[in-house]
């Protein structure tokens, strides 16, 4: 039992006197308790009913992954149909925990409608090194958190390095090697997106995975050195992502003697570009006009206010893979012939849109909504509904909605990507 010491002889004195019936009283008297708050006021979970639709839910439920999806739980009386899934977090991946940092990904596996393309969430500590490989799908990167090194060497012997931090951007053709590295103080996390839903990091070309199943006197013969030079070659499980020491300057390994660098950046610095402004939002649209290199992955990020859209609109080339980066949203998508259905998503959950379908993405929370596009395409296209409306002659958009002429004249001939715009 802890004793507590006696009070000081000034706060004796500020102490305030209670007389002797006070005290009795005090001691005799029950403690008031506060009023029980009446049931009615408490809150109460969410329950799967509209007025004369639905009922509640008594069975076992995880709440808090109905209050996170809201439109799933009690879907807006616009969805119908049948749709598949669409939404996919990467905090639902299996974690892959490696000596120099982690990563996990979403493919076709854990999002089937996902055929088009797949993503990776990687982190690299400080001085990490994601094993020097290369694969057959293109790979598309969006740095963020922290700083890396990346290199590339292409088929004709020319070598491009550079540092990216977060909001840069890189890209590696399919069939190139090539190789990232956390930088200091911290190491780094990017995304990671390949032109194939079917892609696993598992199944890259890593070099010492090749380099043990060589015969080593092949390997003398090929690099002309004694067969026991490559006797010490670690296994690739312990490499893959393993700790290495913090690179030097950029310019000790970017200007070396005998060294080509390539005619075209490998990186791009997606937060420098000019956005395009509305006042509920901007976009950033980064494709093949403005990285050269990226010849298989367009994307956009997109920024909307509290209260902001991504209009309605819809991609006449690709699927639409995304990348939640910040805040809350819902996405309705249209499907035709009577299908809708809408999702919610938060930081971290990766979205699908198939080829054609029309959506919109609307920020529901109380702060700034963030969010990546990604399509496998040389280049971003959208097709605006309002835009759609507003160039077709005005009598043939009446007829078909059966809408007046105010409501024709409010529509908008340039395009608006955030809205209101």
């Amino acid at each position: 039992m802890t004793l507590s010491p006696p009070p000081s002889r000034n706060a004796r004195k500020a102490a305030p006197k209670r007389s002797a019936k006070t005290l009795r009283k005090a001691v005799h008297e029950p403690m008031r308790q506060s009023a029980p708050v009446p049931k009615s006021k408490l809150q109460q979970p969410r329950q799967p009913e509209r007025p004369r639709r639905g009922g509640t839910d008594p069975g076992p439920r995880n709440v808090t992954v109905d209050a996170q999806n809201p439109d799933l739980f009690v879907p807006p009386k616009t969805d119908a149909g049948i749709l598949p899934n669409l939404r996919f977090s990467f905090a639902d991946a299996h974690m892959r925990l490696e000596r120099g940092g982690w990563t996990r990904e979403i493919t076709v596996r854990e999002l089937p409608v996902s055929t088009n393309m797949a993503g990776v969430d990687m982190r690299l500590n400080a001085g990490s090194i994601r094993e020097m490989h290369w694969h057959k799908e293109a790979e598309w990167a969006y740095m963020l958190y922290g700083n890396a090194r990346v290199s590339i060497v292409d088929d004709q012997g020319r070598i491009f390095i550079g540092d990216v931090g977060v909001g840069d951007l890189w890209y590696f053709p399919p069939g190139l090697p090539h190789s990232i590295q956390g930088l200091g103080p911290d190491g780094c996390e990017f995304l990671l997106v390949f032109d194939d839903g079917s892609f696993s990091e598992d199944n890259t070309f890593l070099l010492s995975d090749w380099v043990k199943h060589t015969p080593n006197e092949v390997l003398a013969k090929n690099f002309g050195v004694p067969a026991k030079s490559f006797a010490r070659v670690p296994e690739p499980d312990q490499l893959y992502i393993f700790a290495g020491k913090v690179p030097p300057a950029l310019s000790r390994d970017r200007d070396r003697k005998g060294v080509t660098p390539t005619p075209l950046p490998y990186i791009h610095r997606m937060m420098a570009q000019k956005p395009i402004k509305t006042r509920s939002g901007a976009v950033r649209i980064t494709d093949s006009k403005n990285f050269p290199v990226a010849t298989a992955i367009a994307a956009a990020l997109v920024e909307v206010n509290p209260g902001g859209m991504r209009e309605l609109h819809w991609h006449p080339n690709t699927d639409e893979w995304q990348y939640y980066l910040e805040g809350q949203a819902r996405m309705g998508v249209f499907g035709s012939t009577g299908n809708a259905r809408t999702f919610d998503y938060r930081a971290g959950d990766v979205g699908y849109v198939p080829f054609a379908m029309g959506h919109y993405v609307e920020n529901t929370g109380t702060g700034p909504l963030r969010f990546l596009e990604m399509f496998k395409s040389p280049l971003f296209a959208d097709v605006s509904l309002n835009q759609w409306l507003a160039l077709t002659p005005p009598e043939l958009v009446r007829a078909s909605l059966d809408i007046d002429e105010k409501t024709v004249r409010a529509l908008r001939k340039k395009k608006s990507p955030v809205v209101p715009a």
